[in-house]
């Protein structure tokens, strides 16, 4: 799919999924990315394990912070979350996991 094509309806998260990573082909993107999802996990550990819930604005600042900054400054695109919300904060989370598995190259 070229990178110019913005397709605005997806039937189901497994048609998202492959245009989510062609927004991410930048490996510094994918690495904030990473970077902010593990911060968000140790957020919500903060959260859980303090009782201070302070941390679940601060998850969010994380997760989204790191991302936008590899999205604007690395990858030169918009990112998804501001066109698919869902599919894209799944796509996050499908795409760590890929991560972790191998799946994809950090």
């Amino acid at each position: 799919m070229a990178r110019d094509v913005q397709p605005t309806h997806f039937a189901n998260f497994a048609e998202f999924y492959p245009f989510y990573l062609s927004e991410h082909r930048n490996r510094i993107c994918r690495r904030l990315h990473f970077i902010g999802s593990l911060g968000v996990i140790g957020c919500l550990c903060l959260a859980v394990g303090t009782g201070d819930w302070v941390w679940l604005p601060a998850a969010v600042v994380c997760g989204y912070g790191f991302a936008w900054v590899g999205h604007f400054a690395f990858e030169k695109n918009r990112p998804a979350t501001f066109r698919h919300p869902i599919y894209s904060l799944i796509g996050d989370w499908a795409m760590f996991l890929d991560i972790c598995t191998g799946k994809i190259r950090l």
